[in-house]
């Protein structure tokens, strides 16, 4: 199915309600953001006037209530696709009361509402509140063939990007400028910005969330280059190499060696029924094996699609049982602080019977 069909979000608000009522929920109230675009199409930001689609687990028809000033032709056109009806509310009326009067017993909230519309609503409702993890996250977590060939194509860009890097990353530039080339490269692919872009060289690569600074590359640096960016869809690319600027030490090489063995393993573990803290305990176990467990300091991995971080997360003792349509990051690292890091990622799709990598460019250390 895809993003075309009338049905996409109608069927998506049918799978959300389904499980509501498996696990024993009344009322989903949908946040605006990741999880109202994914389940209606609308792409819309509540900042403080609250945008909330309160969806029934059985019986009655969604609500979606928003300020009045939000409420234009597409967004009706929206509501009527998936059946809701439209509530707009006029600046002046408290709209997380509004919400707390159409829900009851047990109402689970979408992760992502900010305490400023959170914790009101808690003392407003009549029932209890848990986080929509089991239940929006739950049925997000697992994409349609449609959403995979979208994170795929979002992949072969960013890739692409990657195979340019010899233009971009040079001796004697900064990070920053290195970073603002990688910024136009993944604008010309056709991503709609850069999401993020990470230029960790030298020390700095010990640093998994470094971004960029004004220091200057230098000849022996071993570089992490960690970018990504989303499509006009809003589906995400995410995909991290390693460079050398000149051969690196035999050390290097060995160690580097070891994660790539590490990152390989954990991508043959991918494949339905398992569970995913199996795919981070064969990259771990791997590079402890090597002497590289304390250098590996993060998890594994974690889900994408239309958000750049969302589940399943790929950690340790993670219990998620990969289904067909899971889609995440394998992405380990190993970090010397204070003298080098390096990580090897890529997103991978669960197929009916084993894997599909999204992401295809060279995997070794490449020197530049």
């Amino acid at each position: 199915m895809n993003a075309d069909s009338p049905d996409l979000y109608p069927n998506r608000l049918d799978a959300v309600r389904a499980r509501a009522r498996e696990i024993g929920i009344d009322h989903v109230v949908v946040y605006s953001g990741e999880d109202m675009a994914y389940l209606t199409g609308l792409r819309m930001e509540s900042h403080e006037r609250l945008t909330a689609l309160v969806v029934p687990a059985a019986g009655d028809a969604p609500l979606l209530i928003l300020p009045s000033l939000e409420l234009t032709d597409p967004v009706r056109r929206a509501a009527e696709q998936v059946g809701a009806t439209v509530h707009p509310w006029a600046d002046g009326t408290d709209a997380v009361a509004l919400v707390a009067g159409k829900v009851s017993g047990r109402v689970s909230v979408s992760t992502a509402m900010p305490a400023l519309h959170l914790v009101p609503l808690q003392q407003g409702v009549d029932g209890e509140v848990v986080l929509a993890s089991d239940v929006i996250d739950h049925v997000r977590a697992v994409k349609n063939a449609h959403e995979v060939g979208e994170l795929a194509e979002a992949a072969r860009r960013i890739d692409a990007v990657h195979e340019r890097m010899g233009e971009f990353l040079q001796v004697g530039r900064t990070e920053s400028e290195v970073g603002e080339l990688i910024t136009a490269a993944i604008e010309a692919v056709g991503l709609t910005h850069a999401e993020f872009v990470i230029v960790g060289s030298g020390p700095h690569g010990a640093d998994p969330h470094h971004g960029v600074s004004d220091r200057v590359v230098q000849v022996g640096d071993i570089v992490v280059v960690d970018i990504g960016g989303p499509l006009p869809s809003g589906y995400h690319s995410d995909c991290t190499r390693t460079y050398s600027m000149g051969e690196p030490s035999g050390q290097v090489a060995r160690d580097y060696a070891a994660l790539q063995e590490a990152q390989r393993l954990a991508r043959e573990a991918v494949r339905p029924g398992v569970a995913i803290g199996e795919v981070d305990a064969a990259a771990r176990e791997y590079l402890a094996a090597a002497g590289l467990g304390e250098r590996f300091i993060h998890r594994t991995g974690h889900g994408i699609g239309l958000g750049l971080h969302e589940p399943p997360f790929v950690a340790p003792g993670a219990d998620t049982v990969l289904a067909e349509g899971m889609t995440f990051s394998v992405e380990p690292g190993i970090y010397l602080d204070g003298h080098w890091g390096a990580r090897l990622e890529d997103i991978v799709a669960v197929t009916a019977d084993g894997r599909r990598d999204l992401n295809n460019g060279e995997r070794g250390l490449r020197v530049l």
